[in-house]
């Protein structure tokens, strides 16, 4: 397990570019097995979650060629059946997060697959019921395989269209990757209606057939590098954001007091002294919800929370969807900050407006989002943090050490 050593207190300056986006990245990574033609993917970052999605294709049979840095060609015209229903497949497809998107078009294509329960994130129970659900109404047969502790998807060449009305809103029901899968299907022959709205008409057609596709900047990550301007009251340019792509993300930062300006596709930040968060017009406390698009991502409450501890004010976050997502601000806690955390979805954060800085510490990483904002903790405490298990870092983010040190921060990486 490796570790993060972060000497805190350092301002960053300069500018830094997202890479592609992680969610997106797994989405069209899966779609390549749809067709038996050359698919070409750029802008895929190079990060842990992307790399073992595409070790898994690789093994599926998939022909994976590196044209040049984050451009990739795949060719899923010879798919391994027999490995793809082995022990072997279950258990690395349980390993991987990303792994639920290649069962969908396995069925479709070969008409069976198995199911098994994913792993990724600690953050609280993922359900995949909506997902196998769904596959049975449109006529697949399930069952449980006690042996390789997965479900048995069958009977997938006999699927037909029906009306689909799922049991839970996802975050991800109409948001800018969704829509960027889409497109990337109908260039391959898909009929679908409706992209950009939270109901999709889907024709089906004979056979898809090859493509190229280029992944949009991770909103995530630009969020991300907004907090760690703030947090640190440093003056940063984000590069080539995709501004139209980032829905409320820019005016949720505003709320918290962040000043940012758009400059063509960039985001700058100034530096600044105090962090003043707003407050509704009744005078009542500011709350930060994750909601559908194209309400806010719930990727980015918990970069949002460690911000707030160090601006002016007090907001309450209310993370909707995972009942274990907050609760690493025990660390944070312990590294000084004011926050009642009054449930498993709601945290209400009193601001130290930047007077009281936070306290080194040292923490474990226990998902992604937690651990970016573990380290955006540590790079404005003082003195020097430990992160653990920061594999759950690298599964979201690109080298993220080496692109925050070439800004000025100080962070080390231990093995």
């Amino acid at each position: 397990m490796s570790s993060f050593v972060i000497e805190g207190g350092r301002p960053l300056s300069g500018s830094i570019e997202p890479q592609g986006a992680k969610n997106e990245a797994l989405q069209v990574l899966s779609a390549v097995l749809l067709t038996a033609e050359p698919v070409t993917i750029s802008n895929l970052p190079d990060i842990l979650d992307v790399k073992n999605l595409i070790a898994l294709l690789e093994s599926m049979g998939v022909s994976v060629q590196k044209l040049e840095k984050g451009k990739y060609r795949f060719c899923a015209g010879h798919v391994n059946e027999f490995y793809i229903r082995s022990q072997e497949f279950v258990r690395r497809c349980a390993q991987l997060r990303g792994s639920v998107m290649v069962v969908g078009p396995l069925l479709s294509r070969f008409g069976q697959a198995f199911f098994p329960k994913p792993g990724g994130d600690k953050i609280g129970r993922r359900r995949v019921d909506t997902h196998i659900d769904g596959f049975m109404k449109l006529g697949a047969t399930c069952s449980y395989d006690s042996d390789k502790r997965a479900y048995n998807l069958s009977n997938g060449r006999n699927m037909r269209g029906c009306y689909m009305l799922l049991d839970e809103a996802s975050v991800t029901a109409c948001e800018p990757y969704v829509q960027q899968l889409c497109r990337m299907l109908t260039r391959m022959g898909a009929q679908i209606q409706g992209i950009g709205s939270n109901l999709l008409t889907i024709t089906g057609v004979k056979e898809l057939h090859g493509t190229s596709h280029r992944v949009l900047p991770d909103m995530i990550e630009v969020g991300s590098f907004i907090g760690m301007a703030a947090i640190t009251q440093s003056e940063l340019t984000i590069k080539n954001v995709s501004w139209e792509n980032l829905g409320i993300i820019p005016e949720s930062f505003r709320r918290l007091g962040v000043k940012l300006l758009q400059q063509g596709d960039d985001i700058y930040i100034p530096a600044q002294e105090s962090y003043e968060i707003e407050s509704f017009i009744d005078g009542s406390i500011m709350t930060l919800a994750d909601a559908p698009w194209p309400g806010l991502t719930p990727d980015l409450l918990s970069v949002m929370l460690v911000v707030a501890t160090q601006c002016k004010g007090s907001v309450l976050i209310h993370q909707k969807m995972f009942e274990s997502r907050l609760f690493f601000v025990d660390k944070l806690i312990d590294m000084g900050a004011q926050i009642i955390l009054c449930d498993p979805h709601r945290a209400v954060i009193i601001g130290h407006d930047h007077k009281i800085p936070l306290k080194a510490n040292r923490m474990t990483s226990p998902d992604i989002r937690a651990g970016i904002a573990m380290l955006l903790a540590a790079m404005s405490a003082k003195g020097t943090s430990v992160i653990d298990n920061i594999e759950q870092i690298d599964r979201g983010y690109e080298d993220i050490e080496s692109r925050l040190n070439a800004l000025g921060a100080n962070i080390v990486r231990k093995i």
